[in-house]
């Protein structure tokens, strides 16, 4: 094979990224290179290695769509550099997505190939809608028919008379503008006027639809809702069952597009819980946490380690606070046991958590958690004379310093951490944001609310606030509250704690509210 590389036929999957496979994870991990288009999620080119290529063989407003016999030849060629690939197709490959072309043409040029499954649309945007495909009573076995825009296209790839009787249940991939000839040609070749019809749209994903009549009225059902493609058509008694088994539409978050502000290292946990309650996160990072940079204040750095005898008190404000904080003791080769005469506090649950997975255990917890919260429940516990470190990020608010300096108590904050704009987007995130698909924006800190501004303002909109206008907030706490009224943003959002728990189940509760009202 010398030194040819291999290439991975991957499918992922109907649209929800939590959808591909195990082996398709795999393989987008280890590559190289990442040939996708539209169909599949975008969200996944998050697994993919920060070095890989990533090439994009979609339409996009300023050219065509790549060719399919371009995309066979861009994989040869990448392969034979030595690349490995993986060519991400929508639902799966082997179900009308071409993979045979790809595959004959990479055979033909010696070139190693493996084809991994995807979960097709044709099955899973009928669950995600409460529609199994088959049923004990109902449907034993299933056909899926590809649609096509002609009546000339159908009749010629569908033989009606065999197709109309083959199974229980009928799939049609696309087709939603000739759904009357599609139900004309059932019902003329004997399926029962009444045979029950779904079609959805935009399956698994925020913007799921789901019209459902019968051959007779689906046609003018599709027109009095404005229904359009692309959709599944299903076909056969098997969509009765939607109204007892629909799950996906009565998840909290449904049909909500959340867009995640945090720096990517920190965004999981908050993506998870959208998606678990049915949203959808749109990961923007705009801010990026690393290690304090530069000559000088290393030096601060190392100076205030070197005392490490002399605190009584190690305060932690957050959990990068904590995560840099030991990445330094391990830099510089403090040992941590120098720091034994200090009593620890923390910000918040996470905070603490995060100490207590290094094995220390905070004396203090504040109700309110933040610098003001923390102050006020130290004050009794601190006595003038007394040194504080309080290892924190560059950005960090004097409030904390000037309440302990009021109790007597030396503050020696350190910049551990610095946090900068983010250098690394998403364009299909980006690309809905001006396109206003997001319902919801979610801001952790105040850097969140500036860095958003500021990153829109350098992808060439001239006015982000306006941009943004009636996009509703979701605000982690007050400060971040009053930096996101003060840039013109709608605030309708803010938990009573500072956490990410509390952030959720008020946006939870904040979407159910407006679903009433609807």
């Amino acid at each position: 094979m010398g030194n040819r590389g291999i290439v991975y036929l991957v499918g992922a999957g109907p649209g929800d990224p939590r959808l591909i496979t195990v082996r398709g994870m795999e393989c987008l991990k280890r590559s190289d290179v990442v040939v996708y288009d539209r169909l599949a999620s975008p969200r996944l080119l998050q697994y993919v290695k920060p070095e890989a290529d990533k090439i994009y063989v979609g339409k996009l407003p300023d050219r065509h769509t790549m060719k399919q016999e371009e995309i066979n030849r861009l994989l040869v060629d990448l392969a034979l550099q030595g690349k490995t690939v993986t060519r991400l197709k929508g639902g799966d490959p082997t179900i009308f997505g071409r993979v045979g072309e790809e595959a004959e043409l990479l055979r033909e040029n010696g070139v190693e190939f493996e084809i991994v499954p995807g979960i097709t649309s044709a099955i899973s945007v009928p669950a995600y809608a409460g529609i199994p495909v088959t049923h004990r009573d109902m449907a034993s076995s299933v056909s899926i028919v590809t649609g096509h825009e002609s009546p000339e296209k159908l009749d010629k790839s569908i033989q009606w008379d065999k197709v109309t009787h083959a199974t229980g249940t009928l799939i049609f991939l696309m087709g939603v503008a000739k759904i009357g000839y599609i139900a004309e040609q059932l019902i003329r070749h004997g399926k029962p006027a009444d045979t029950p019809v779904a079609l959805v749209r935009w399956g698994t994903r925020p913007e799921q639809r789901t019209v459902t009549g019968t051959l007779e009225s689906i046609e003018r059902i599709v027109k009095e809702t404005g229904f359009e493609p692309p959709a599944v058509i299903v076909v056969g008694e098997v969509v009765s069952q939607r109204e007892k088994l629909k799950w996906y539409e009565l998840k909290p978050l449904f049909g909500t597009r959340v867009l995640v502000t945090r720096a990517r290292s920190q965004a999981s946990e908050l993506a998870a819980a959208i998606e678990e309650l049915g949203g959808e996160p749109c990961e923007f990072p705009v801010i990026e946490t690393r290690q304090t940079r530069g000559e000088r204040e290393e030096e601060a750095i190392r100076k205030a380690l070197a005392q490490a005898e002399s605190y009584h008190w190690l305060i932690f404000t957050s959990v990068n606070g904590v995560d840099y904080f030991f990445r330094w003791i391990k830099r510089l080769g403090v040992d941590v046991r120098r720091f034994h005469a200090a009593r620890i506090a923390a910000v918040g649950p996470k905070t603490a958590a995060a100490l207590e997975e290094k094995g220390l255990v905070p004396t203090v917890l504040p109700g309110q958690f933040q610098a003001e919260g923390l102050a006020e429940a130290l004050e009794e516990s601190l006595a003038p004379g007394q040194r504080a470190l309080i290892p924190r990020g560059n950005l960090a608010r004097d409030v904390l310093p000037a309440k302990l300096a009021e109790k007597g108590v030396e503050a020696v904050p350190v910049d551990v951490y610095e946090t900068a704009l983010s250098e690394h987007q998403d364009m299909f995130a980006l690309e809905a944001i001006l396109e206003k698909r997001i319902h919801l924006i979610t801001f952790t800190s105040s850097s969140t609310v500036t860095n958003l501004l500021e990153l829109l303002k350098r992808s060439g909109v001239a006015d982000p606030a306006s941009l943004l206008a009636g996009i509703p907030v979701a605000s982690i706490g007050p400060q971040t509250t009053k930096t996101a009224l003060a840039a013109g943003l709608d605030v309708a959002v803010e938990p009573e704690e500072a956490t990410i728990e509390a952030l959720v189940e008020a946006i939870v509760q904040y979407n159910l509210k407006r679903k009433a009202m609807q």
